[in-house]
């Protein structure tokens, strides 16, 4: 007979564990969810976010390496995040793409960008400033190589090549006339054709044909303004002065007198000499006009716009003038001989009582 007594079922619940494929499974998944994150990050922050401090101007010379560039912009401009930077130079290949140029960097430039902006040479404009007293080749050189990627020897010797300034119609000997002082925007890789080209455009910008007009009225070409108006630098910076110092070396030529311009002796020397004595009088050139009558056969300096236009609007029927007692840069002018005497006695009385 049947025992009554219920069976007892022995059950043995283990806990049981994931699967060994199920636990691959989820660390690659795991692994793809981090490695997405890392990714959609860096990306983010090397194509997306600003990576800069400051605003900066980056040169890249020729020779150059990927990192002396990295440094400069770290140096310059300042870096959020360093690894970003580094790590678009080597996605983008900048040290075999890279570019020689001058680099504006803004704040708001990404790391991708700029890689982007070295490798494609996307270069900001440089400006190139003619400014001041240029009375030497050298100096002119030294000015175009202190702002472009020219060494001043390259520059010099642009300045004197004959064959190159004869596509533009000068010499080197009026080399100086192609020069029209103001403020220019080339790239600053610019050669030194490019550089010539350019002030071919302002030359014949400058000479309008109603400036055309005034020197042909005047019986000056244009070679002949630029030379007398290079004397007139030489005399002075004060500019309100300037037509009438050009009337006075008009009214000479007009006279057929020497125009005894002190700056044309000061050449003759190199501008090496800080004082004209009487024996710097005597140096025999055709730039020395205390010998020679007539203009000089070239300018002695570059001219100004002012000094141009100086010549082309001349003042005064004056024949004579010297440097002001007072010393404050200005002169005094005169009609006779006589007056011019009277006035530079009162200057000589006046330096020797200074010295």
């Amino acid at each position: 007979m049947p025992s009554s007594k219920p069976k007892t079922r022995k059950s043995n619940h283990r806990r049981r564990g994931l699967s060994l494929p199920v636990m691959i499974w989820c660390a690659i998944a795991a692994a793809a969810v981090v490695y997405v994150a890392v990714f959609a990050f860096n990306w983010l922050s090397d194509n997306r976010l600003p990576n800069f401090l400051r605003d900066a101007v980056i040169y890249v010379r020729p020779g150059d390496s990927a990192d002396d560039v990295y440094a400069q912009i770290v140096r310059e401009a300042g870096i959020r995040r360093p690894y970003s930077l580094s790590r678009s130079f080597r996605k983008k290949q900048v040290e075999t793409y890279m570019q020689p140029g001058r680099y504006q960097m803004r704040k708001s430039y990404t790391s991708v960008y700029v890689a982007r902006m070295l490798n494609n040479c996307w270069q900001t404009p440089a400006r190139l400033t003619f400014s001041g007293t240029m009375r030497k080749p050298e100096q002119l050189a030294q000015k175009i190589s202190s702002q472009m990627m020219i060494d001043s020897l390259t520059a010099l010797r642009a300045l004197g090549d004959a064959q190159l300034l004869a596509k533009f119609g000068f010499t080197p000997r009026n080399v100086f006339s192609l020069i029209i002082p103001d403020t220019y925007e080339m790239y600053w890789t610019a050669d030194m054709t490019e550089v010539l080209a350019s002030q071919k455009r302002a030359y014949d910008e400058f000479w309008t044909p109603e400036r055309k007009a005034k020197a042909a009225a005047l019986g000056l070409s244009q070679a002949q303004v630029s030379v007398l108006a290079s004397i007139v630098k030489g005399e002075t910076n004060y500019e309100p002065e300037m037509p009438k110092i050009a009337g006075v070396y008009l009214n000479r030529l007009r006279r057929h007198m020497k125009l005894q311009a002190d700056p044309t002796v000061a050449y003759c020397y190199n501008y090496e000499i800080t004082r004209i004595l009487k024996k710097h009088l005597q140096v025999d050139s055709p730039y020395n006009t205390y010998r020679y009558a007539g203009l000089p056969p070239g300018p002695i300096a570059v001219p100004t716009k002012a000094c141009l236009d100086a010549v082309l609007n001349p003042e005064g029927d004056y024949l004579y003038f010297c440097a002001n007692s007072a010393f404050d840069g200005t002169h005094l002018f005169a009609r006779s001989y006589s007056d011019h005497l009277r006035n530079a006695r009162e200057f000589q009385r006046a330096l020797n009582a200074k010295k």
